[in-house]
C-alpha cells in the first residue's frame, strides 16, 4: 500500500520560506512521479510542481517556477518543496501526490494522494 506523508507546512510572514516534505512509501513508488498541488479556501486544487523518478524533470506552475523549488532525495522516497518570497496568495493546504508515468499537471491523474499540510503566509 502506497502512503504519503507531508510535513513542513507552518505560518510564514510574506517574503519568508518554507519546505515542505513529502515521504512515499511502498512499492509503487519504484519509477514514480511526485507532484505537489495546493487547495486555497474556496478554490479548486490546482498544480504547483512535479518531478520525475530520476528527479532531472521537473515542471511548474507559472506562478511559481521562479520562486519554488522541487527535488528529490537520493534514495527517491522524500520529495521536497522548497518555497521562497511566499505570497499571501500562497495560503493553501499543499499535498503530494504520486503517479506513473511522466509528470502531469492534472491532479485526476494521479493515484495515490497524502493528507496534506497547511501553509499559511500573512502580509
Amino acid at each position: 500500500q502506497v502512503q504519503l506523508v507531508e510535513s513542513g507546512g507552518g505560518w510564514v510572514q510574506a517574503g519568508g520560506s518554507l519546505r515542505l516534505s513529502c515521504a512515499a512509501s511502498g512499492p509503487t513508488f519504484i519509477m514514480s512521479i511526485v507532484g505537489w498541488f495546493r487547495r486555497a479556501p474556496g478554490k479548486d486544487r490546482e498544480f504547483v510542481a512535479a518531478i520525475s523518478w530520476s528527479g532531472h524533470t521537473t515542471s511548474y506552475r507559472n506562478s511559481t517556477k521562479d520562486r519554488f523549488s522541487i527535488s528529490r532525495s537520493d534514495n527517491k522516497n522524500t520529495v521536497y518543496l522548497q518555497m521562497n518570497s511566499l505570497k499571501p496568495d500562497d495560503t493553501a493546504v499543499y499535498y503530494c501526490a504520486l503517479k506513473l508515468g511522466g509528470p502531469d499537471p492534472d491532479p485526476s491523474k494521479y493515484d495515490y494522494w497524502g493528507q496534506g499540510t497547511q501553509v499559511t503566509v500573512s502580509s
